[in-house]
């Protein structure tokens, strides 16, 4: 990337988190199901350069990893190993130490059958994922000179620099699963506490190495805490077991930042109907949040409305991108001359761009957007 773009892309990146009315719009996408069969059908060549093809923008905040998305932070990982065929499908023990049913010779793309999970009481908890978490496990950091060099080279020429971090429920959720989790902040509430302990300790050791070099200016929470009907655990659950860590997390980040004025955003990400939980966490400062699924009730423009100051990524009804230019020309006009007018906003279809969205229909709607770039 040369310079002048890479200032193009952070200008517009300071832009939006300034939620500076009018800016342009940054240009992005979440994700894509249809490309194999675009790529079939000829639209596509193989390797084809998509951010070129799509008009898309490049990167203003570079975002520090190592420290989980959707499951912990393993070091090491747990051994991937089929366990049982059954025919069409065969049972896998994940890097994450669940055990998956696939379907034969296919591991993504779909979501799976989550058969079981690593951690059902304290023995498995001990004997089998504490010590996988430790600040000092062998191969922790392993190249961190040659990692961070690029952060602080990205810094250096005024970049956003972001630290991502698998949630604490999608984290207990990876380790319990969704349904073990509700059982035990009741059964057993200190071994919730012990594996959040495990979390944060973690999580604060990484990101102070990260901050001898770096100041952080967001710090990213894959949370999927909701589902179609809201939250998929209560408030209070959530001010017990999840906010202590995170508070504590954000207050040792702020403390440690080399640029102490420097604002930390907090950007929560979650799947589902988010609108219940966006004031509980504002309870602890949270600055920004994605994807906001239509088709649980996430409107981007009525919730700007109610939260003026809350930055917001997603909101574009992946349904709507499969109904035709028709359908996507009323979205756009609905909510993009708001949501420009009002600033700190990136559309993104709310989940990958499905199956049945036509590629014609796509390249419509990419036109339409860039109107607002």
């Amino acid at each position: 990337m040369d310079s002048a773009t890479l200032q193009a892309d952070i200008a517009k990146t300071r832009d939006f988190y300034a939620m500076k009315k009018g800016a342009p719009i940054i240009q992005r996408e979440f994700g894509y199901f249809v490309l194999e069969r675009w790529t079939a059908e000829g639209h596509i060549k193989e390797g084809e350069d998509l951010a070129k093809l799509f008009g898309y923008d490049g990167n203003g905040m570079f975002n520090l990893g190592k420290l989980g998305w959707c499951e912990a932070a393993f070091c090491p990982e747990f051994e991937v190993e089929v366990l049982e065929d059954r025919g069409a499908y065969e049972l896998v023990r994940d890097f994450a130490g669940r055990h998956v049913l696939y379907f034969k010779g296919r591991r993504s793309g779909f979501m799976p059958e989550y058969v079981s999970h690593p951690v059902t009481g304290w023995d498995d908890w001990e004997r089998n994922v504490k010590w996988r978490l430790a600040v000092d496990a062998p191969g922790r950091f392993d190249g961190l000179p040659e990692y961070i060099r690029q952060f602080t080279d990205k810094s250096a020429q005024g970049a956003m620099i972001g630290q991502s971090v698998v949630g604490g429920y999608m984290y207990l959720r990876s380790l319990v699963g969704p349904e073990g989790i509700l059982y035990m902040v009741y059964d057993e509430p200190g071994l919730v506490h012990d594996m959040m302990r495990a979390w944060f300790e973690l999580a604060d050791a990484v990101i102070a190495d990260y901050q001898a070099h770096v100041t952080i200016d967001e710090l990213f929470l894959a949370e999927d805490i909701c589902y179609n009907h809201g939250a998929l655990i209560s408030p209070d659950m959530m001010r017990e077991f999840l906010f202590p860590y995170y508070q504590q997390l954000i207050s040792n980040i702020k403390g440690r930042q080399l640029d102490k004025e420097r604002h930390l955003y907090l950007q929560i990400d979650t799947d589902g109907d988010c609108r219940p939980v966006i004031p509980i966490y504002q309870e602890i400062g949270m600055d920004y949040m994605s994807p906001f699924e239509v088709a649980s009730g996430c409107d981007v423009v009525a919730l700007r409305k109610q939260y003026p100051q809350l930055l917001m990524r997603g909101g574009i009804d992946k349904r709507i991108l499969a109904a035709g230019k028709d359908a996507i020309d009323r979205e756009v006009d609905r909510i993009m001359p708001f949501m420009k007018e009002q600033g700190g906003y990136i559309p993104t279809c709310d989940h990958g761009v499905p199956e049945e969205v036509r590629f014609e229909d796509y390249m419509h709607y990419r036109k339409r957007m860039l109107e607002f770039s």
